[in-house]
């Protein structure tokens, strides 16, 4: 009667994902799909509008849309928590920005929620071997689910963060740079907004972009001294946030600037130089651990063991 049961439910779960999938490949045919408003006006403002540029871009993210639609109540359940549970929408805000992400706040969510539900079934998968196994596991069978959907929204949050920092990392390395070719410029008689020109076509760096983005605003119609106080405020690195108030106290006041950029790139240069030597330090130290752990020991088993072997064979 167990194995009916348990081949009936196989086979109920097979039948709904092939239900599933030809479902959703019905969905992509042009004929039966149904043309909304939305998709017929989104590529038409894509340059104006990040959510329709989100939209239309969304066959590259979401290549089932049928299953996103049947999905999408326990995925907006699951935001809704992380939201409140999790919390910290402006920390993860700063993150996305930081790592160059044109993802918004509810989209990272979404893929959140969507690692906690995929989590959420390895971890049923791995309850059911457990429960077959043996029912004395049953209250790990029932905390696995728990622990993998919590894992897999931490594993999310960590390659955000780690990407963020190895952004972060780049635009630090590129910024004493771009400070000395701004002080080139202006000591050459180019004004500010000239002068992030120039920075913004000097190559494919990140910082370069960056600037280019300010560039893009400024054509647009925005106040500069307004588009470098939001760079600074979005990327949140103290140094380059510093560097943007001078240059906007510059621009108001008139005071000096090439100095003080000078003066910064130089600062830049010895915050580099003390960092490559803390990490050396921590290689240093990271190389040991092999050494004293592994290495060491084998040196003195092998050293001993023979001894040993002959006192043990003597007596």
């Amino acid at each position: 009667m167990v194995r009916v049961s348990a081949s009936l439910g196989i086979a109920s779960l097979l039948g709904l994902c092939l239900g599933i999938g030809l479902w959703s490949l019905v969905g992509t045919i042009p004929r039966l799909a149904r043309v909304r408003l939305i998709d017929r006006v989104a590529p038409h403002v894509t340059d104006i509008c990040d959510e329709a540029r989100q939209h239309t871009n969304r066959g590259t993210m979401d290549p089932l849309p049928v299953l996103g639609t049947l999905a999408s109540p326990i995925i907006t359940w699951l935001r809704t928590v992380l939201s409140e549970v999790v919390g910290g929408n402006d920390i993860i805000r700063t993150r996305l920005r930081q790592s160059g992400s044109e993802t918004s706040l509810e989209r990272f969510r979404t893929e959140q929620a969507v690692w906690a539900l995929v989590g959420a079934l390895l971890g049923v998968v791995v309850s059911i071997a457990l429960m077959r196994i043996s029912a004395q596991y049953l209250l790990a069978a029932i905390l696995v689910p728990v622990l993998f959907a919590g894992g897999a929204v931490a594993l999310r949050d960590f390659l955000l963060r780690q990407a963020a920092s190895a952004r972060i990392r780049r635009i630090a390395s590129e910024y004493p740079t771009v400070l000395e070719f701004m002080s080139l410029s202006l000591a050459a008689g180019e004004g500010i907004v000239d002068a992030l020109i120039r920075l913004s076509k000097m190559g494919r760096s990140e910082l370069s972009r960056e600037l280019g983005g300010v560039i893009v605003q400024v054509r647009a119609g925005r106040p500069v001294a307004a588009a470098l106080r939001e760079l600074g405020r979005d990327l949140a690195y103290t140094p380059l946030t510093r560097t943007l108030d001078h240059i906007v106290t510059s621009m108001e006041r008139g005071a000096p600037l090439v100095e003080v950029l000078r003066a910064q790139a130089q600062d830049a240069r010895d915050l580099a130089k003390r960092d490559l030597l803390e990490e050396s330090g921590k290689s240093e130290i990271r190389m040991m651990v092999p050494l004293v752990l592994l290495l060491l020991p084998v040196t003195v088993l092998f050293a001993v063991y023979p001894s040993y072997f002959v006192l043990t064979s003597t007596f």
